[in-house]
């Protein structure tokens, strides 16, 4: 008997962590719709080694800007069958507050917040078609706790980390699991200009002595769909080697 494919969107699937997460879902089953903005060439390569690896999934790159209003509207009208979401793109801000414009905090409110949870919104009918379904942000150690210079960077992961808590109970009734993960410090290209010194001194600060990778941050997100969390939603899941408890 031909068994069914089910559909996972992974927002930012070129970078880092998106890439990793579509290789674990992959590997799971999953047939992924990969959304990009710009890196149209890294996703048509993803695509097809993932293609490549696993012939009897479909793979569809799709293409929309999370800064523009209506990037929630052209993202679902690609879609067809969805049975997750997975919220792994996004913008770093290393501003202090004084130098923040109105402009960057509309930008980090849009990409973070008000197109995924516009998105989700307008896809959950097809979500709905399938009991369980799943939503997942990649949240933030800075959602949980804050950190200074990345005031608004971390008032909207703050944000995505309430709208799990909310959106959990108000579509529980439909068979969604709604949950989060918090990396902390992630081994990513955004970290390499981060003098040597620096990076020792936050490396000290973990209680396992080390940083995380991609690919602990795809394991927890392959958990929460793997059918093996289906008891679970409503979580905010640390995967900061103990850097915040």
């Amino acid at each position: 008997m031909h068994k069914k494919q089910r559909y996972a969107v992974i927002l930012g699937a070129s970078g880092e962590i998106g890439r990793a997460i579509c290789g674990n879902l992959a590997a799971l089953g999953w047939s992924l719709y990969l959304h990009f903005n710009e890196s149209e060439l890294e996703t048509e390569n993803l695509r097809m080694t993932l293609s490549k690896q696993f012939p009897k999934q479909s793979f569809k790159a799709v293409q929309s800007d999370f800064s523009r209003n209506d990037a929630a509207k052209v993202l679902a009208e690609q879609l067809s069958e969805v049975h997750a979401v997975v919220v792994a793109n996004g913008q770093p801000m290393y501003k202090l507050l004084s130098e923040t414009t109105t402009a960057d905090m509309d930008a980090l409110w849009k990409v973070h917040v008000q197109n995924p949870a516009h998105f989700i919104g307008l896809v959950s009918s097809k979500l709905r078609l399938c009991n369980p379904s799943y939503v997942v942000f990649i949240g933030s150690i800075w959602g949980n706790t804050g950190a200074a210079g990345e005031v608004m960077y971390s008032a909207v992961k703050g944000a995505q980390h309430a709208f799990v808590k909310a959106y959990a109970k108000e579509a529980a009734y439909s068979g969604f699991r709604v949950n989060a993960v918090a990396p902390g410090w992630i081994e990513t290209r955004m970290n390499d200009s981060i003098p040597e010194d620096e990076r020792q001194m936050i490396v000290d600060e973990i209680p396992l002595m080390k940083v995380g990778t991609p690919k602990n941050v795809a394991d927890t997100v392959e958990f929460l769909l793997s059918g093996k969390a289906d008891y679970m939603t409503g979580e905010i899941i640390k995967v900061n080697g103990g850097w915040y408890i």
